[in-house]
């Protein structure tokens, strides 16, 4: 069996990772040997009475910055060679399926969660290899945006998932197109049937309308998505 992919989260807050990282999908992966998690809380890292992590920032401005030693001492401690050392962060690469793919194809990602006003800058400089947002909105701290992140990866991993779950080439956003419109019994439910051509066994006329669905959904609710030769087969 492959090596599990490690996962270390960083934070002060360890206990809003707890109950997520313990249900569903996450908790068959590491059932599964597909991932070892580790909740590292950065306070274990700080060396007063305190367990000081922040100060104030430099130049004056609103709000603590977080100090450069405790996570130079956590990053230190946990890093290898083969680790990628992720600083969730607003002004990060906009993550995207692309990027949970190569994600998952790593041996050990380091989650750098952030709170207040910030991490101080010299984190960033000497320590961080990649920086990741989930949009551009203001969240309290990173753990959120590294559950979605984990999440997202976590299930491309091999034998993770199955039956209903499992992660196809029809997903939305896999070719850079949102997924077609999916229907269950019954085939009519209060005056609204399905598509006809769902319930007639013909399988390449069934293919045909998943991708034309998709092409149709990507073109109304994210044309940003779609290539030249995309929307050139949806005329």
């Amino acid at each position: 069996m492959d090596e599990p992919l490690r996962i270390d989260v960083l934070t002060v807050f360890p206990g809003m990772l707890r109950g997520f990282l313990g249900e569903s999908m996450l908790k068959r992966a590491v059932d599964k040997g597909a991932v070892v998690f580790r909740i590292v809380d950065l306070r274990d890292f700080s060396h007063d009475a305190r367990r000081t992590v922040d100060d104030r920032p430099y130049g004056g401005g609103p709000g603590m910055i977080m100090k450069p030693e405790p996570w130079f001492e956590a990053i230190e401690a946990l890093r290898t060679p083969e680790s990628r050392v992720i600083l969730m962060t607003p002004s990060g690469q906009t993550f995207r399926q692309a990027e949970a793919r190569r994600l998952a194809g790593l041996k050990h990602l380091i989650f750098v969660c952030g709170h207040y006003e910030g991490v101080d800058d010299r984190v960033r400089e000497a320590l961080v290899t990649d920086e990741l947002s989930i949009g551009d909105y203001v969240l309290t701290n990173g753990v959120l945006p590294a559950a979605v992140v984990v999440d997202a990866v976590v299930r491309l991993l091999p034998g993770v998932l199955g039956g209903g779950e499992a992660a196809t080439q029809d997903e939305s956003f896999t070719r850079d197109l949102l997924e077609y419109p999916q229907y269950t019994r019954p085939a009519v439910f209060r005056g609204m049937a399905v598509p006809a051509v769902l319930q007639n066994g013909n399988h390449a006329a069934v293919d045909n309308w998943h991708l034309q669905m998709a092409l149709d959904r990507t073109a109304r609710k994210r044309p940003d998505l779609l290539n030249k030769e995309e929307k050139e087969f949806r005329k």
